[in-house]
């Protein structure tokens, strides 16, 4: 059904412009018309097949820094030189270069429990399951550890607020299991939590175990993440549920009970778990690593506006391998689809934009956002004179059936100007929301934000799956619903236009 209104959409608009139609579109004038009909032509089955093509094997998980990565965005290159878009890179090239350490997850890695059986030393291992059970960190070094599991709350040492959770505990060749984030909600208390960023990032967790003598660590974050330091001689390991309970069996205080008293307190409360584990990974780092913004533009045609840049953003990479494969549909080859739609859309459409457009997609966003970060702070020569007016980001826009804009709140200027294209053209439900950004930046869109750039990202909700997708090797083309991309591609080229 939805083929069928779009092609007759097609017909009508095509017919308007021959002049032989009074139909819908009859009382608007040609420029609109020929907008349409380029609007239309953004296809939900095209952008689909660019997802597909980014999730191939070859591309190895799009892991910045790799050979995978680089041939995704020879890949996108292709295309924009086919379609005619300038190159807004270094050197006269759609590449923008900086370094990126990257780290692979090689076959063999292993997690299990050492459960005694009586009292002289017999035993029985509980092997769990690659990525159900436990993920080897993505930046984790290889080795082997064989140790006692000491629970250490966040992992946080902060004298200057009082607050120490390995007080007390003796972690030296042992293995620390943590929590994520701080015991501050920014949302909540965002002065308060202001104090304590900086130990919310996993960088310093990971810093501040090794340095207190923990062998290894298990972390409290079930995904597959290369958003963190590779420490030489120390072991990282992500697990879920199951291992979590299996460690907290037995113990004087359940696992939601601890956190929920040091969330209330704001007090440590770290101890022993009395249990062994055995954490193995191995890996494969690249401290030479080399990462890859691919940018393109087209240039606008007001010989004063062409000077204010708006930015249609992505991120192109994912995190690669778990070892298995994570393909990275939703998170973000969605994204990049979409980015990639609205580009091909101005390209081709026979109304230019007044601004000028750069069509932006990041490396290492799963590293650190780092590709947008390196982006902001070295702006390249193409845009030598010119200035940042806006942004639109897309991250994760391929799964469900209603879109979000973060920021929407923020910015309502910009939000007015998509909600405007939506509801004379589109019809989506998209619901806009604040975005306070004070924590550690999980999307580009934070980078621009505090390089005071209006900037608005986009991410798909609704129609929610049985298991979870999210950073897993499940993150498949099909469980995708390309109308929504389509939808986003369309509201982009319009607004970009009508700005």
């Amino acid at each position: 059904m939805r083929r069928f209104s779009n092609a007759v959409i097609l017909f009508l608009t095509l017919m308007l412009i021959s002049g032989t139609s009074t139909g819908i579109y009859a009382n608007q004038d040609s420029r609109e018309a020929s907008i349409l009909t380029i609007m239309h032509s953004i296809s939900s089955n095209t952008l689909f097949g660019y997802v597909k093509e980014l999730c191939k094997d070859k591309y190895g998980g799009r892991l910045t820094g790799t050979k995978g990565y680089n041939m995704a965005a020879n890949w996108v290159i292709s295309h924009y030189k086919k379609w005619g878009l300038e190159p807004a890179g270094d050197n006269g090239t759609y590449l923008q270069a900086f370094k990126n350490p990257y780290t692979l997850i090689l076959p063999g890695d292993e997690a299990y429990l050492h459960i005694p059986i009586d009292k002289k030393g017999h035993e029985i291992l509980k092997h769990y399951r690659l990525e159900k059970d436990f993920i080897p960190g993505s930046t984790s070094d290889t080795g082997e550890v064989t140790a006692e599991v000491v629970y250490v709350g966040y992992g946080i040492t902060a004298p200057e607020l009082g607050y120490d959770d390995y007080k007390g505990v003796d972690v030296k060749g042992k293995i620390v299991l943590m929590e994520r984030e701080v015991p501050i909600s920014p949302e909540e208390n965002p002065e308060e939590f202001k104090k304590w960023r900086p130990y919310s990032f996993h960088q310093y967790k990971v810093e501040n175990a090794w340095k207190h003598g923990a062998a290894g660590m298990l972390y409290n974050y079930h995904i597959t993440n290369p958003n963190c330091k590779f420490i030489k001689g120390f072991v990282l390991t992500y697990i879920g549920k199951e291992i979590l309970n299996d460690l907290f069996t037995g113990a004087k205080v359940s696992h939601k009970e601890v956190v929920k008293r040091i969330r209330k307190t704001r007090k440590p409360y770290s101890f022993s778990l009395g249990k062994i584990m055995t954490i193995k990974n191995f890996t494969e780092h690249h401290p030479e690593g080399v990462a890859y913004n691919v940018l393109a533009m087209v240039e606008g045609t007001d010989p004063v506006l062409k000077n204010e840049v708006i930015v249609v953003s992505a991120h192109l990479d994912h995190v690669g391998r778990n070892h298995l494969l994570v393909p990275g549909a939703n998170d973000n080859a969605s994204g990049v689809s979409v980015v990639m739609g609205v580009a091909k859309a101005i390209a081709e459409s026979p109304v230019k934009p007044k601004r000028t457009v750069l069509f932006a997609l990041f490396g290492a966003e799963e590293q650190g956002v780092k590709g947008s970060e390196y982006f902001v702070k070295h702006l390249p020569d193409s845009l030598s004179g010119k200035k940042i007016v806006a942004c639109f980001n897309s991250d994760g826009v391929g799964r469900g059936d209603k879109i979000y804009a973060l920021a929407a709140k923020n910015y309502p200027e910009l939000w007015n100007r998509i909600k405007r294209a939506n509801e004379k053209y589109v019809h989506r439900v998209i619901k806009p929301a604040y975005f306070l950004n004070i924590a550690r930046p999980r999307l580009d869109a934070a980078h621009f934000m505090w390089a005071g750039v209006p900037t608005l990202s986009f991410s798909a909700f609704g129609m929610p799956l049985k298991f979870d997708i999210y950073h897993k090797s499940l993150d498949k083309p099909k469980y995708l619903t390309p109308e929504i991309m389509e939808d986003l591609a369309r509201i982009l080229y319009l607004t970009l236009l009508e700005m």
